[in-house]
């Protein structure tokens, strides 16, 4: 049964956070800002508002302003999501899946957009009835119990609250996990996901082909070469997360401070900026999106879908290309940005597009540009 949830923190909760943040203890640091991690000044300067300006309130009601349910997934497990209906009742039903350290607050600014595209500089015929689910163990949704997972069980839980909501028929977007999750999804569905759309690619070098660059143009060398670079001193929590979540989740889960640090680093390393992260991404929403993990308590079970992922090892192309169209939309800050020929080797790409500006968060950092391309890609398939 699908149940009507309004997300409320109990007052009680936020004094408790409040007094976490005070009494912080801070570590000492040497080098160049954010070159050993989280900058001290910045987070304490961020920590310092979170506990006497940050306006929770506020940001629970922005939150609350959308459609939020529940339903019981699977036995004692419920997921949470955002079901926002278009007012144009033929509406294409999309489906959206976060990433880490991300959350359904990623959304909140694209889904007016394309719900209501009228509204937004669009042609009320590009409606979308969107579904926006919190991957399970992040935020309101349950964690699973038991070992083993992954991005496949999550595209498992995702068509059945598809079927639930009466879809027969839908579209699917997704980046960070969110484009595995969403990649399965069309993997196990190919009967009712009419296209597929992704903002990260996992594709790497073809392995039956003598030469893997043969098609690769200089420019998406020069970029692959980026990315590496970028990259290169940047995965170590990934290697954390995927072998050891639960020591980790000791500290993030006790300290605020801890928490925030460890999140904000990724959105500063990952989002496009011009060394000012809150042009980009203001303050509230970074702390609306740490707030969430907070007060679930969901940074534990959020990071072991590191761990399931790398030790349940399902592969998503073992039988071979996903021949649902597919759409790409490329922006510059992203961190992995494969050649083109590269995807089209896993994907049937019918849609690729190189945006101008924005990193790994799209939605949040450019909704304008990735609704835009959601509504030109998917237009075909209504």
């Amino acid at each position: 049964m699908i149940q009507p949830f309004t997300i409320h923190v109990p007052e009680e909760e936020l004094t408790d956070l409040r007094e976490r943040l005070q009494k912080t203890r801070w570590p000492d640091e040497v080098g160049q800002d954010w070159q050993y991690g989280t900058d001290l000044t910045y987070l304490k300067d961020l920590c310092d508002y979170w506990a006497d300006s940050f306006d929770w309130r506020a940001e629970e009601a922005k939150l609350n302003r959308f459609d939020h349910f529940k339903t019981e997934i699977a036995p004692n497990r419920d997921l949470h999501f955002i079901h926002a209906r278009s007012s144009n009742a033929n509406a294409l039903p999309l489906l959206m899946s976060h990433g880490w350290p991300g959350s359904c607050a990623e959304f909140l600014d694209i889904i007016p957009m394309l719900t209501e595209p009228q509204n937004h500089g669009g042609d009320p015929a590009d409606a979308f009835h969107v579904i926006c689910p919190s991957i399970p163990g992040y935020g309101f949704s349950d964690a699973a119990a038991s070992p083993g997972f992954d991005q496949k069980q999550i595209a498992l839980g995702h068509i059945k609250l598809m079927e639930l909501l009466g879809y027969e028929k839908y579209v699917v977007q997704g980046g960070d996990w969110g484009s595995a999750i969403s990649s399965w999804t069309a993997r196990l569905a190919p009967e009712r996901v009419l296209a597929l759309h992704l903002t990260l690619v996992f594709a790497g070098a073809p392995k039956d082909k003598a030469d893997p660059f043969d098609g690769v143009t200089d420019k998406e060398k020069a970029t692959l070469n980026a990315c590496k670079l970028h990259m290169t001193d940047g995965m170590g929590y990934q290697e954390i997360q995927g072998t050891k979540p639960q020591t980790l989740g000791y500290a993030l889960n006790d300290s605020p401070a801890g928490l925030a640090g460890w999140i904000v680093e990724k959105f500063h390393r990952w989002t496009q900026h011009d060394g000012n992260l809150e042009r980009v991404v203001h303050r509230d929403k970074l702390l609306t999106n740490i707030m969430i993990y907070w007060v679930t308590q969901t940074i534990t079970s959020s990071a072991r879908l590191y761990f399931e992922s790398a030790h349940e090892q399902n592969n998503l192309f073992e039988h071979g290309r996903i021949d649902t169209p597919t759409g790409c939309a490329m922006f510059p800050g992203e961190l992995y940005q494969p050649p083109r020929v590269w995807a089209e080797a896993l994907y049937n790409i019918e849609h690729w597009t190189i945006q101008p500006r924005g990193g790994h968060f799209a939605a949040l950092e450019q909704p304008g540009l990735l609704a835009e391309d959601l509504r030109h890609f998917f237009r075909r398939f209504r």
